[in-house]
């Protein structure tokens, strides 16, 4: 099944990844991309909405982050978050107010109801977060006031005919508790997202690619025994059976039974072929006497490297894929 997707333009907030929440928890995939992505490669990316986030900028600095104009003519649903909504503003020709910082609870006010703030009663009050210094006093032409907050006159905008709309607070953290609703009324009622990303379409579409890149070949899998890299095992083995195998290196530095734990899981629980070597003399050689923690992290590195490749070679069957988990923001 193709999913429908949306574009984070990330200006470099430190909520960029709970936007991302958000969305995965109305079940709508998204991604994170930096705002220098081109018009083209946006055509073609093709998203169902596109969301811009925060970042610690004023508008008005030398060589801050911004964005195509054009991708306001693209037709395609836009939500500005906080400076997110200052770019919006300022490239549709209104001035940001500068100098105001505002960092902490605030009671917004709703004029408009519908689209954006659709279940909101109108004046209604609802505690939001706010996190800046630069403001929009006025909203650009062709836009309209939707919010407002004591000391901001317009905490939310949209235009009167585009589906584009910016919102001077953060909507995707927890302090703002009706935030959830503004971004689903975003994903379900503006840009009409289907809410089919779900945890089982996730595997199933990964066991699906996993065994067409594979094919009919062996793979191995460094398996730490955390969470990325068992769920990345789980994965695969799920995809292509005992033609993968995992190698757990023992360093001689585990937690207490933390060996014996990952041998149960992986065997039992998992049903992964486990190759375990105990490379502990090797590593603590690496050390000896190293004091510097830089430096103790760059052998560390190096002897499970080392370690790794010989064991891979001596019981990777020939592998012509490597397995990796790790972190999405990574």
């Amino acid at each position: 099944m193709k999913h429908d997707r949306i574009l984070i333009l990330d200006f470099g907030s430190q909520y960029t990844q709970l936007i991302a929440r958000r969305i995965r928890e109305e079940r709508v995939y998204s991604e994170i991309h930096p705002p220098t992505r081109s018009l083209d490669w946006i055509r073609e990316w093709s998203p169902k909405g596109i969301i811009l986030s925060g970042g610690p900028a004023s508008v008005y600095d030398e060589g801050v982050p911004t964005m195509d104009p054009e991708i306001l003519q693209l037709g395609v649903p836009v939500l500005g978050i906080c400076y997110g909504m200052q770019i919006i503003a300022q490239l549709e020709g209104s001035e940001v107010a500068v100098g105001r910082r505002e960092y902490g609870r605030a009671e917004l006010s709703v004029a408009e109801s519908d689209d954006l703030f659709h279940g909101f009663l109108p004046d209604e009050s609802s505690q939001v977060w706010c996190s800046h210094a630069d403001h929009v006093d006025q909203p650009p032409e062709g836009y309209r006031a939707l919010a407002s907050t004591e000391t901001l006159p317009v905490a939310a905008f949209g235009h009167t005919e585009r589906p584009i709309f910016g919102v001077q607070f953060h909507p995707e953290v927890a302090h703002t508790p009706r935030g959830e609703e503004i971004i689903s009324n975003f994903l379900l009622r503006i840009c009409e997202c289907r809410p089919t990303w779900t945890a089982g379409a996730f595997i199933q579409e990964s066991v699906e690619r996993i065994q067409a890149a594979v094919g009919e070949g062996t793979a191995i899998c460094g398996l730490s025994g955390g969470v990325d890299s068992s769920v990345a095992a789980a994965l695969v083995h799920r995809a292509i059976g005992d033609r993968l195998t995992c190698i757990f290196v023992d360093n001689g530095l585990l937690r207490k039974h933390e060996r014996e734990d990952v041998e149960r899981t992986a065997r039992k629980h998992m049903g992964v072929r486990l190759v375990v070597v105990d490379a502990t003399d090797e590593f603590l050689v690496a050390l000896d006497g190293i004091e510097e923690p830089e430096e103790k992290r760059r052998r560390i590195g190096h002897v499970f490297i080392d370690v790794f490749g010989r064991v891979a070679k001596e019981e990777g069957t020939g592998a012509g894929h490597l397995v990796q988990g790790t972190l999405y923001p990574d």
